[in-house]
């Protein structure tokens, strides 16, 4: 019963026309026009060229939106009554969990696809095959961290809208995280502390062993544990308020 639903909600959601434009459509068409049709797309970068360093991060940005808008749904579904009443099947709460986990990391991969099609019919470079995959892994498993912003979205504001409204801030967090332009100074520094930053820098990491490049040419350095931190201190956060969001939500009840 658990694949058959899992497979039930993937397609599910492959087949909401709305929110597939804006996981795999989107960051694929910005990874064209910021990094395929400028000129500076070809220069060297790390192990690898702009476009694939701008490719890298188009495809985080697909997979947090996903992550984000699948868990965030699961948490609404389970309040209004859904989970509850798959919880009277075979299926229990735990397979209704791993279910919707599996669907948020399947889902996630599509983005990373596509971008990564385009890069590779296009003019991105990376020096090794296995930093294609490398950098592809990273961003798979790290969008994880915005499941845990997605559920903690839905479980505090309980409505598909609030879910709509947390997608659509991760276009702010994408910009103060690095990820669509290249920042410098007190921004920069601001941007090591925000949620993406961490999870864009270790998908990366392969082709930039941690440097970056300000928007005024200058070069600094960011060491894979700082990275780390970002990540762990963010997933943190975010799982306490999503834990704090369901125990209020259950006292409610």
């Amino acid at each position: 019963m658990n694949l058959t639903y899992t497979l039930h909600d993937f397609w599910r959601q492959v087949r909401d026309v709305a929110n597939m434009f804006f996981i795999a459509v989107l960051p694929a068409a910005l990874f064209v026009m910021f990094g395929v049709t400028q000129g500076w797309s070809g220069e060297s970068s790390g192990h690898g060229n702009v476009s694939a360093y701008l490719m890298v991060s188009m495809a985080a940005y697909g997979a947090v939106t996903a992550t984000t808008s699948i868990a965030g749904s699961a948490a609404v579904e389970r309040l209004q009554g859904w989970g509850r009443q798959l919880a009277m099947t075979p299926m229990g709460t735990g397979g209704y969990a791993a279910t919707k986990v599996t669907v948020a990391v399947s889902v996630a991969v599509i983005p990373v696809i596509i971008v990564y099609l385009a890069g590779l019919l296009t003019n991105s470079m990376l020096d090794d095959l296995w930093r294609w995959f490398a950098t592809a892994g990273i961003v798979v498993a790290s969008s994880s961290v915005f499941a845990l912003y997605g559920l903690a979205a839905g479980l505090l504001f309980r409505s598909d809208g609030a879910v709509s409204a947390a997608s659509g801030l991760l276009v702010v967090l994408a910009f103060l995280g690095n990820v669509f332009m290249p920042l410098s100074g007190a921004l920069l520094d601001f941007a090591r502390f925000t949620p993406l930053y961490g999870i864009v820098g270790l998908a990366r990491y392969p082709i930039t062993e941690g440097w970056v490049v300000a928007v005024d040419g200058t070069a600094e350095q960011d060491s894979v544990w700082l990275l780390l931190a970002n990540v762990g201190v963010w997933a943190a956060i975010f799982g306490a308020t999503a834990l704090i969001a369901a125990r209020r939500a259950t006292a409610r009840r």
